[in-house]
């Protein structure tokens, strides 16, 4: 009647009389815009459906429906509809819509939310610049940032709308939302009421986002989420079917508030009766028998009704390493595999199961999909799956590949193994194909290292650059020099260590990781120089009469093994290192004299975690051996006490058990380094929590430097400096550091006195170390890693293999902090107390730069 009303009175002032009791029909002659300024008149001519030549009853249906289209817009304050004149028959109007456009947005602005939740609030709004504002729009607006804020635990978030003229923009406005959270509402109380025989603390762990104030949730979020509330109400009933009450229900709950901002929530059960398997029995299966498929799912007869077992073991979602029915199909290319559980019977507390299965065809690979490789080249991709066109679909095959490709290091692994977005199965089951597509996201891997360490009574400065995405195809490509080349995995890298005159160090590195481009051979190249002199800054002693200088380089083939599994890659090496010392006596065995090493090098490694900075599974072992030739076994000559050479004493040829090396000078006995090497480590890592990112690392690692002439006795060069943070200083040439923290720098290592100096010299040459960490990650991104960790460690150092103990450890404990930024490594620090050596251990800092401990 409004409408109709409007009409009229425009009409009549038009000079065209309506009667409205008596509609009647015109031609639409034209149609005219009054009033517009951001749309254009065919926007809104085309928005009404009027065109000329169309007839239209006036008033009608039709005139309504055409202001009502306007309005549904929402992008006027005022409509109407009049007829600005007749034909001269007056069977043609000619019409003309009048509107008043609603003033546009011209800023859209939040107070009272932190400056995070803007960017979040603005993505999720999506507020134009230059949009209308209209009722429609300020209530969904309040309430998208109402539910972001209940999502948080604020559910007393209060949202106001202040709009403002723009004094500077014509016809426009500026809207400000005006948050104010309230108070975080968190749950205090859960009280789950009617569970008899199914205790609290299994509901409450069955709940995974609805927590209660109790110890146990210490490190869960107690905020209240409505639509997970949900969720978990549905999940605390699977506790009570895993338990065999199959019928049990919520019969109510309620929620409340105990005092301000904390909540109560009642649960109120009633459980039924307890149930239990009786007949299990499986039809359509010819692939496996029955007594394979009963082997799978470990139900027998007796067992408790646990229909949430009995799923985990038939389709999956326990572990990734269980097996599962489905698995065992999809191992075999039967992607199309389904099978579906009927209650066949139920008398009094059993119940009969069968077990209905439809096998399908065998699924074979079509098109693997590779997306996301902006920088990467795609057969570095390619080269790590395992699911190949052509092959029969294997799940194990396809978890394989994630796993390989989440550890390569270019590509963000918690992206890749999102079941969301990482990655997509496309079955066709009318050709019996499937098409696999990887969804990877690229990170940066390429390292600037600046960095600085104290240790061993020095400040070591270190500058080094690692392009770990290098590739040599590409060197003579112009364009690819940004600032070097990219996309192969390749791994090339520099490092410059000093603290001015004393301390030096250059090393080069360079691996490829498919050297002959069809099986996974990898080869590794070293070269690196030392030095070292009795400068001293804090002293003021800046001379070089006392050196020591170390020339080396190394070169090792790696290849994956198939047996045991092919997770197992065998390394040969060889490697050349030359020692030089002049007037050197800084707890060293000798002060001159040139030493020669000439070792090769053994290596078997198995690494099955699923990403390299934090993984939540798998394995890490190695096992090496090194071995120079044992020179003092083919020595034939001795010297005698005046330093002359013999080759008889007594009238008897000298053979290799007669060599008294005490007559030997240090230049002599240690011109060629003779050793057998044996190092063994193995780390495992355990998700504790299906929820929760707590991950468990536990490590053991020994290590035992040989000889192979008592006479000639342990090498000085290659042992174990133990204690301390690890990190390289200067006496990391011919020794290797081992971390052990809560100690200072190289304090577990025994020194033992040497003919060739009073003072005695470092002799770790056995050691063992036990570790357990328990992390959890702060942020997982590919800008940055951070995870804090706590620890338990212990471990020893020994001089001679005869008095190695296992349980003679020193013992530690502490906490610490890691970051991996990609552009510099990896950063951290712990805390560490050692209880077993008042002098050594007590509390100590430690600073971690381009490691794990």
């Amino acid at each position: 009647m409004l409408l109709a009303s409007c009409l009229g009175l425009r009409a009549q002032e038009g000079g065209v009389e309506i009667d409205y009791n008596h509609p009647k029909k015109y031609i639409v002659g034209d149609v005219a815009v009054e009033g517009n300024s951001y749309f254009s008149s065919q926007q809104i001519i085309q928005l009404t459906g009027m065109q000329k030549g169309m007839e239209l009853t006036v008033p009608g249906d039709d005139v309504s429906g055409i202001v009502k289209r306007l309005w549904l817009q929402r992008y006027f304050e005022d409509v109407a509809l009049v007829i600005d004149h007749l034909s001269e028959n007056a069977d043609s109007a000619y019409f003309k819509i009048v509107i008043k456009e609603r003033p546009r947005v011209s800023r859209w602005t939040f107070s009272g939310v932190k400056q995070g939740d803007k960017k979040e609030l603005q993505d999720r709004l999506n507020l134009r610049r230059g949009g209308e504002f209209s009722e429609y729009v300020e209530k969904t607006a309040s309430d998208i940032i109402k539910r972001y804020y209940a999502e948080k635990g604020f559910l007393n978030a209060t949202v106001a709308a202040e709009v403002q003229k723009d004094t500077i923009v014509k016809n426009a406005i500026r809207v400000n939302f005006a948050v104010d959270r309230g108070e975080r509402v968190r749950i205090k109380d859960i009280n789950f009421i009617g569970n008899e025989h199914v205790k609290e603390f299994k509901l409450a762990r069955s709940m995974k986002k609805t927590k209660s104030n109790k110890i146990y949730n210490f490190f869960s979020s107690k905020k209240f989420n409505e639509k997970e509330y949900i969720n978990d109400k549905k999940a605390v009933l699977s506790a009570f079917n895993e338990a065999g009450y199959r019928d049990a229900r919520l019969v109510r709950d309620s929620i409340y508030y105990v005092e301000p901002g904390k909540l109560g929530i009642d649960l109120v059960f009633d459980e039924g009766d307890k149930y239990y398997f009786r007949d299990i029995s499986w039809t359509g299966n010819s692939v496996y028998p029955t007594d394979a498929l009963n082997e799978v799912l470990q139900i027998k007869k007796g067992d408790i009704y646990d229909v949430v077992t009995m799923e985990k073991r038939l389709r999956g979602g326990g572990k990734q390493s269980d097996m599962d029915v489905s698995k065992l199909y999809r191992d075999n290319g039967y992607l199309f595999f389904s099978i579906t559980p009927v209650e066949t019977n139920i008398q009094n507390d059993s119940v009969d199961v069968e077990l209905r299965i439809s096998e399908g065809k065998q699924a074979t690979l079509n098109n693997i999909i590779i997306n996301g490789n902006d920088l990467t080249s795609e057969k570095v991709v390619r080269r790590q799956v395992f699911t190949r066109p052509g092959y029969l679909f294997r799940q194990s095959d396809f978890e394989r590949s994630i796993r390989e490709i989440a550890s390569l290091g270019q590509f963000d692994p918690e992206a890749i193994t999102d079941p969301n977005t990482g990655y997509s199965i496309i079955p066709n089951q009318l050709n019996n194909t499937v098409d696999v597509i990887y969804n990877v996201t690229e990170k940066p891997s390429s390292q600037l290292e600046l960095s600085g360490g104290w240790g061993a009574g020095t400040f070591v400065a270190t500058v080094g650059v690692s392009f770990n995405n290098f590739s040599t195809r590409r060197m003579f490509d112009k364009s690819a020099w940004r600032p070097v080349p990219l996309g192969d995995a390749q791994n090339l890298a520099f490092r410059f260590q000093t603290n001015g005159q004393y301390y030096t160090a250059l090393t080069a590195n360079f691996s490829e990781p498919w050297l002959f481009g069809k099986k996974p051979t990898s080869l590794n190249l070293s070269a690196y120089y030392t030095r070292a002199t009795n400068s001293n800054l804090w002293l003021g002693i800046l001379s070089n009469e006392q050196q020591m200088e170390v020339f080396g380089a190394s070169a090792s083939l790696g290849n994956r093994l198939k047996w045991p599994d092919n997770y197992f890659v065998l390394y040969n090496g060889l490697s050349w290192q030359t020692y030089k010392l002049r007037n050197w006596d800084y707890g060293f065995i000798f002060s001159n004299g040139l030493s020669n090493n000439l070792s090769y090098t053994l290596s078997l490694m198995r690494n099955s975690t699923d990403q390299q900075i934090f993984p939540r599974q798998g394995s890490d072992m190695s096992f090496s051996l090194a071995v120079t030739p044992p020179y003092s076994l083919f020595r034939k000559f001795d010297y005698d006490a005046e330093g002359n050479r013999i080759t008889q004493r007594d009238g008897k040829p000298i053979t290799w058990r007669d060599v008294n090396y005490d007559n030997w000078t240090v230049q002599d006995r240690y011109r060629w380094i003779e050793y057998h090497k044996w190092k063994f480590s193995a780390a495992t890592y355990s998700k504790l929590f299906t929820n929760l990112d707590f991950v468990l690392m536990t490590r053991v690692q020994f290590g035992y430097l040989g000889y192979y002439n008592r006479n000639w006795g342990y090498s000085p060069f290659e042992g174990f400096l133990v204690g301390g943070d690890g990190m390289s200083g200067y006496y990391t040439y011919g020794s290797e550091m081992v971390a052990l923290r809560g100690y200072e720098n190289n304090s577990l290592t025994p020194r033992v006195a040497t003919p060739y100096s009073s003072s005695g010299a470092y002799a770790g040459n056995v050691y063992d170390k036990f570790t357990v960490e328990l992390r959890y990650p702060v942020i997982l991104q590919p800008q940055s890693t951070i995870f804090v960790l706590a620890f338990l460690e212990g471990g020893n150092c020994w001089s001679d293999i005869k008095d190695f103990n296992p349980f003679q450890i020193k013992r530690s404990a502490g906490v610490g902090v890691r970051i991996f930024l990609p552009m510099i490594g990896l950063l951290g620090v712990d805390w560490g107390y050692g209880f077993d050596d008042a002098q050594l251990g007590k509390s100590q800092f430690h600073f971690v730069i381009g490691q794990q401990f």
